[in-house]
């Protein structure tokens, strides 16, 4: 699809922002949360029909399915127009077939289809220039509003406005500590714009998935590329991880605690079975050491001396740890914790002679040999 009629803003020139290619990458354009239709190349049963919903994808991660009710020839990339509330809405589809179908189940088990808003037609060319002129005004209505809600005093911020395709209708997306009481708000701004005005309040996570960024990685925020399932993070997922509790360090864009914590925490949670508990402490005849830090992934444990003058902080490995611990058990104690390593002579096989296998063998500068002169001839005189 090209970008020329994108709703995600920043696109005048007709060119995706972050490919370039004029919008005929793979990748469905440069808007959030492309798909991937992986059920595309295969062919249906010959007694099944085909699935006459469509997932149409609006501005920034919102995306809801319709009833394509007259068979339109839809395919993926197509702009649509379907039934708004009040009026209609323009869209792109973003999945059509039976991986449309996968999807409508695994959102609405208990819905049918015929009960979903309805697809009316592909969008024309007069649609499509009245859905840019609704996008080129939400900046404008974003920063008149956020000067109203100022002037009312309202703890509140306007993060994002979200036209309608024909223009009669505006979604105020704000978030909140507490509740708010706009409806002076609503009153101002519907007589100054003139049409419906919605207030709707979302989180801090929503937030930074409708305005985009750059994470600490590097990447773009998960949250705006592909995350749609923002579950809760706490602070154990980051001491199952030995990560340092530090908020500077474990907050993401939206303040709270970043969701990739929850990414690999199921891998930790199974190797930290085999660990033992970090409370009980090493006995030997040199001293007790207690727990200072492990890496599960390495099977490594970090233990230190509680008295200072028999050592500092020990490496282990998981074997070693339990072999101490099950010593203790029967009440024998090791000379030390350590592992007492036994050196051994390497045997060289291969001697550099001339110095062939030297890395600074050309910087020393050559001197230049001397000849004999004794035995050179000399060469007689021209008469």
């Amino acid at each position: 699809m090209g970008c020329g009629s994108c709703s995600s803003g920043g696109c005048s020139s007709g060119l995706p922002r972050g490919c370039n290619n004029n919008g005929s990458c793979g990748s469905g354009g440069c808007n959030k949360l492309t798909v991937f239709d992986w059920l595309s190349n295969i062919d249906l049963p010959t007694d099944s029909s085909s699935f006459n919903g469509i997932e149409v994808r609006f501005k920034g991660s919102r995306k809801e399915f319709f009833y394509n009710e007259s068979n339109l020839p839809i395919k993926e990339g197509d702009v649509v127009a379907v039934e708004g509330s009040p009026g209609h809405d323009i869209g792109v589809v973003s999945i059509v077939g039976e991986l449309a179908r996968l999807q409508f189940k695994k959102k609405y088990k208990n819905q049918d289809l015929e009960s979903q808003k309805k697809v009316y037609r592909i969008a024309k060319e007069n649609d499509i220039k009245k859905w840019q002129d609704a996008v080129d005004l939400e900046e404008k209505t974003m920063y008149f509003a956020r000067k109203s809600a100022e002037d009312f005093g309202l703890q509140m911020k306007i993060s994002d406005v979200e036209y309608q395709g024909d223009k009669t209708k505006a979604t105020f997306y704000y978030t909140a500590n507490g509740r708010v009481d706009f409806r002076e708000l609503i009153k101002k701004l519907s007589s100054e714009l003139r049409i419906k005005i919605e207030m709707k309040q979302i989180g801090a996570r929503q937030e930074a998935a409708r305005l985009g960024g750059i994470g600490a990685c590097g990447r773009e925020l998960c949250c705006s590329s592909w995350l749609t399932d923002f579950r809760t993070v706490n602070t154990s997922a980051a001491r199952y991880q030995n990560l340092s509790i530090n908020p500077q360090k474990l907050a993401g864009q939206c303040g709270k605690l970043k969701c990739c914590l929850n990414f690999e925490l199921d891998s930790y949670m199974e190797g930290i079975k085999e660990f033992p508990n970090t409370k009980v402490r090493l006995i030997s005849k040199k001293g007790k050491a207690s727990f200072f830090k492990m890496d599960i992934f390495k099977r490594l444990m970090w233990y230190v001396y509680e008295d200072r003058k028999s050592g500092g902080i020990v490496e282990l490995s998981l074997d070693r740890v339990k072999e101490i611990i099950s010593m203790n058990k029967e009440g024998n104690k090791p000379d030390t914790i350590e592992l007492i390593n036994i050196v051994v002579e390497e045997k060289i096989d291969y001697e550099n002679v001339v110095g062939q296998d030297s890395i600074n063998r050309f910087d020393n500068k050559r001197k230049p040999k001397k000849g004999n002169r004794k035995n050179k001839k000399r060469r007689p005189k021209k008469a």
